[in-house]
């Protein structure tokens, strides 16, 4: 009899787990579909956008990639940037990768300061709106911790004009693919740098979807990043272009031009599965979230992930979302990777920091922070993808 109970609880279980995944799917689709400017651009190897102009086959690139996951400290190593201008609570400095389209080369971020000596940088997801994240921001700021909102490579100010998507970060063009997201991590890290000049003890990041990728490498590359929050996460670059929703038009500029096995080789750089393994010499706190019902950062390519964290023996901390891709920016699941993201992040960053007075320079000008401590839920920003 008991048996039975137990058979009949479980078949129940499956089958209300079975319609809320059918009907988390149906609202994935729902949301990509919303779109209308998506397009399919060409297939083309970038090799002018690799190196100093030495790589021009496929084969060389193919190299070029294996020996910068071989040499990736030097690859992510960005080079010292003095020229960071504060004017209100805008932060600009010359891109440390500048390329042949000028609206990109100056990298803009969005400054939240506060009197704390601890600091947070921000990478929202691709194609993410100048709305986004700035709640999560004002939140950590309310806080005591100075936010920084990165934007990525090609998204609002930096967007080519005409162009209605940042379709440019993430494309079928492969060089510009792997120029774009290296941009952006070594423009994370030179704000890491700009936070110690200024004081700032411990720095701590949190990235959604490409965002968390950029934030990931950033990561385990900088010893001077003390904490991290990674909403979504993958094993491969190009394992998540060939089979996500979000980035179903990328593909269909690649397919019959080059297979996934090939591409993965040349995303390598790209793929924080290569480098988890750097955290051996370096452990430190860090959360990664994922969606049970992703269909872009799919859940097999996520469980690759903590499958090589056990492999080696890692310490991480891991929270499951019951939603999907987009609908993590949906309520009431954008308020949970609020509150998981701005918990976990204030939590090991406050240990033993005392409030420490940090200079800005007489051209800022600060919004003035709320006095309450509190988050006012009604006001998070969504962290919608693609």
């Amino acid at each position: 009899m008991v048996k039975l109970l137990s058979e009949g609880a479980t078949f129940k279980s499956k089958t209300r787990a079975s319609w809320y995944s059918r009907w988390m799917h149906r609202w994935e689709h729902r949301l990509t579909l919303r779109d209308r400017d998506r397009r399919i651009f060409p297939f083309d190897w970038g090799f002018e956008w690799i190196g100093s102009g030495e790589i021009c086959s496929p084969d060389e690139l193919r190299a070029y990639c294996r020996q910068m996951v071989e040499q990736s400290h030097s690859f992510f190593r960005p080079p010292r940037q003095a020229d960071f201008r504060v004017e209100g609570t805008n932060l600009t400095f010359p891109s440390p990768t500048p390329g042949p389209i000028a609206e990109n080369n100056l990298a803009h971020s969005r400054l939240f300061p506060a009197e704390g000596e601890n600091a947070v940088i921000v990478v929202p997801q691709w194609n993410a709106d100048a709305t986004s994240h700035l709640s999560l921001c004002r939140i950590l700021q309310r806080l005591g911790v100075t936010t920084i909102r990165l934007t990525l490579p090609y998204h609002e100010h930096r967007r080519p004009q005409g162009m209605k998507r940042a379709d440019y970060m993430v494309s079928p063009n492969l060089g510009r693919t792997l120029h774009a997201t290296r941009q952006a991590v070594l423009e994370v890290r030179q704000i890491v740098q700009w936070l110690k000049e200024k004081g700032h003890r411990k720095i701590g990041i949190m990235g959604t979807s490409i965002g968390s990728c950029v934030s990931y490498l950033a990561f385990v590359h900088d010893p001077d990043i003390h904490t991290g929050v990674f909403n979504h996460v993958s094993s491969y670059f190009a394992d998540v272009v060939w089979t996500g929703l979000s980035t179903r038009y990328v593909r269909w500029g690649l397919e019959g031009f080059i297979d996934r096995d090939l591409l993965r080789e040349i995303w390598a750089p790209l793929s924080p599965a290569y480098f988890i393994g750097l955290l051996e010499s370096n452990p430190r706190p860090h959360l990664l979230m994922t969606a049970t019902h992703d269909l872009t950062f799919i859940p097999e390519l996520s469980e690759k992930v903590f499958a090589l964290y056990r492999q080696l023996s890692l310490p991480v901390d891991r929270v499951d979302l019951p939603c999907g891709h987009y609908t993590t920016g949906r309520f009431p699941f954008k308020y949970l990777v609020g509150w998981h993201a701005c918990r976990y992040l204030h939590r090991h960053l406050a240990k033993s920091s005392p409030t420490k007075e940090v200079s800005w320079g007489s051209s800022f000008s600060s919004e003035n922070p709320a006095r309450k401590s509190r988050a006012q839920p009604d006001k998070f920003s969504h962290f919608e993808n693609g």
